[in-house]
């Protein structure tokens, strides 16, 4: 069993094909019954209530699971799969399409724009331009690596809040255009909010600053026998493994040094955290305006 833990939050995955789903339940329910049993010798109960199991995979793939071997047993308790789970914020489906997440993630932009939009004519246009950053930017970007290779379609309830909030800073009629507009507040597009930070994780990754689960993702060219002395090693490029599926581009391994690779040698090269951000902006930005 593979794991992540963050505070009281845990999350064990496992991975197989259809055909070992005996051989996945039995090792998520050993691997729950220890926990349990670590938790009893401190005194401490696992809630079982609270413990969540979802199936991820293709449509086919999970037609090809029967009703009762979805289910695992953690003691007396019987945990029945889920649709959708919430990870630090994020709504994850069993087929990883976020319709869900985009979908509640416009419900609530748009609510805070709604409210915000009753102030616009109490407050100037820079202190509503930090309120919608604040409450609706802010949630645009909080994880939104996870969306990467979504298909317009998903991501065109977000473009919509960010065209609402341009329209609310500039204060402009429903109908007027906010190309001219997003230019002057300075904003990206969804699609490269995203790219923003995937380059970033990897930046931090080279320069020590994020988790090892991330850095063991990335594969330098120059760290690979046979290729230190190609031009994709001295430009400093990482590794884009191969994939059967188009769904398997959305992985960090691939999206990452995808997008990562495209960026000009002279900003792959900064260092500091802070000048490669605002380099990669203005790249991002005269890229998309």
């Amino acid at each position: 069993m593979r794991h992540h833990l963050f505070a009281d939050d845990m999350q064990g995955f496992r991975s197989g094909d259809p055909s070992d789903i005996s051989v996945i339940v039995t090792g998520v329910e050993d691997c729950v019954s220890d926990v349990s049993s670590w938790s009893a010798a401190k005194r401490l109960q696992l809630n079982a209530t609270k413990t969540e199991i979802l199936w991820f995979g293709s449509e086919t793939n999970l037609r090809k699971l029967s009703p009762e071997n979805r289910v695992i047993s953690v003691g007396q308790s019987v945990i029945q799969p889920v649709t959708v789970v919430r990870d630090l914020g994020v709504l994850i489906d069993g087929e990883l399409s976020m319709r869900q997440h985009v979908t509640r993630l416009a419900q609530t932009c748009f609510f805070h724009l709604r409210r915000l939009r009753s102030l616009r004519r109490q407050l100037g246009r820079d202190v509503m331009a930090r309120l919608v950053s604040a409450l609706v930017l802010s949630r645009l970007d909080y994880c939104n690596a996870v969306l990467t290779g979504l298909p317009a379609s998903t991501l065109a309830p977000l473009q919509r809040v960010l065209h609402a909030a341009a329209r609310v800073v500039m204060d402009l009629r429903p109908r007027d255009h906010v190309s001219s507009a997003l230019r002057e507040l300075h904003w990206l597009p969804i699609k490269q909010r995203i790219e923003f930070k995937l380059c970033l994780l990897v930046h931090k990754s080279l320069i020590g600053h994020s988790p090892a689960y991330i850095s063991d993702l990335l594969t330098s060219a120059a760290d690979v026998p046979g290729r230190p002395a190609l031009r994709t090693a001295s430009r400093g490029d990482f590794i884009v493994p191969r994939t059967n599926r188009k769904f398997g581009d959305r992985a960090f391994c691939v999206a990452a040094p995808r997008v990562w690779n495209r960026l000009p040698a002279d900003l792959r090269q900064l260092r500091s955290t802070q000048t490669f951000r605002r380099h990669l902006k203005t790249f991002l930005f005269a890229a998309s305006y």
